[in-house]
């Protein structure tokens, strides 16, 4: 039996099925899994190893005849001890040999690895961790910008592609030596690279006690398909809420501060806004403060506004409230907040988004 082209699709070539099983043979690369797990506050499981001095995601090589989610499943259970289903693939990378820097020695050909989504890992599951007593000396949840540090290069780029293509929704990545082939917004601005901004304070949802003075708000900033507007930085890709500190001119309005940071770095305006809580920051220098949520429906985006001391616009984005939790560190207490922000939209009359791909906002838009 003939085969009648070469892989490579040269015209008029002929092959036997032994001649075209040995070149495939040829070009053949190892295969491995690996599963992305983080815990409520969005800390990404990393194992510390007894023979590599980097942090590794749990997983490792498939072994022969078995598919990469199988292999998934059972590095689970044989380095964590625990048996869970693996069904969402969050990724795909081509290692290069070059990108592997593996020693010659080990005569490395190139490795295709399939990251697959853990889920999100309460105290409970966590507890149920049972380590194997060899191989694996411990594991730890840590904040996504410290994968570089901990990682190497090309483990540390495949674990933030995966998780960006978990937050962002629009299906699995395809990456090269960690980096994605069709990145996403996520993935140009470098989001979670940099430190998520931390604030752990617990959020009331009641109004600020009398006396209280009010020094920063901020705006959950409704489309009408349930999306919030979400400001990431181009250069850092950290995301934030629009907002800022009052100033006198506000005349104690709290709203003042999100419509102007919302006008100006974002071109946007919203109807009045629905109060939703605050935190309070006892350890101000001048004792303490409230920092203000609200909720509004936007009316309005305008074109991107360009800092005039940077000469860079923001990159505006609509995500749903559980996605833009994501991006921040809020501890312990983002579900209080995330909790009065789904009152609010229902008290606005906007419906609740389904989890969708994060998309960039680069033109005008009428509500």
């Amino acid at each position: 039996m003939t085969t009648p082209s070469a892989p490579d699709g040269s015209p008029g070539t002929s092959m036997t099925d032994e001649e075209y099983g040995l070149l495939r043979a040829s070009a053949a690369l190892w295969a491995g899994t690996s599963v992305l797990i983080t815990d409520e506050y969005g800390q990404v499981l990393v194992q510390r190893v007894d023979y590599r001095p980097w942090r590794l995601l749990p997983g490792g090589a498939v072994d022969k005849g078995e598919s990469p989610s199988r292999a998934a499943v059972r590095e689970l259970r044989e380095e964590l001890g625990v048996a869970a289903a693996v069904d969402r693939g969050l990724a795909v990378d081509w290692v290069s040999v070059d990108g592997f820097g593996a020693p010659g020695v080990m005569r490395f050909p190139g490795e295709i690895v399939h990251v697959y989504d853990g889920g999100v890992w309460d105290g409970d599951r966590i507890a149920a961790i049972r380590l194997p007593g060899h191989e694996v000396e411990a594991v730890e949840f840590v904040e996504p910008a410290d994968l570089p540090g901990l990682m190497t290069p090309g483990d540390a780029r495949r674990a933030l592609s995966a998780l960006r293509a978990r937050i962002g929704g629009a299906g699995p990545a395809l990456l090269e030596d960690g980096v994605p082939i069709a990145p996403g917004v996520l993935d140009r601005v470098g989001a979670l690279r940099t430190a998520r901004d931390r604030d752990h304070r617990p959020f009331h949802p009641v109004p600020v006690p009398d006396g209280l003075p009010v020094r920063a708000s901020s705006g959950w900033l409704f489309a009408p398909d349930g999306r919030v507007l979400i400001l990431l930085d181009p250069d850092t890709g950290a995301a934030r809420l629009p907002g800022g500190a009052t100033e006198a001119a506000d005349h104690g309005d709290p709203w003042a501060a999100p419509a102007r940071e919302a006008d100006g770095a974002a071109s946007a305006t919203a109807a009045r806004p629905l109060y939703l809580g605050h935190l309070l920051a006892p350890d101000g220098p001048d004792g303490p403060y409230a920092l203000v949520r609200h909720a509004a429906a936007l009316t309005r985006l305008g074109p991107p506004s360009v800092d005039p001391v940077t000469g860079r616009a923001p990159v505006r984005v609509l995500a749903t409230p559980e996605q833009v939790r994501e991006l921040f560190d809020w501890g312990p207490h983002g579900d209080e907040q995330l909790a009065a922000v789904h009152r609010a939209r229902a008290l606005l009359g906007i419906p609740r988004a389904a989890r969708q791909a994060v998309t960039e906002l680069a033109g005008p838009v009428a509500y």
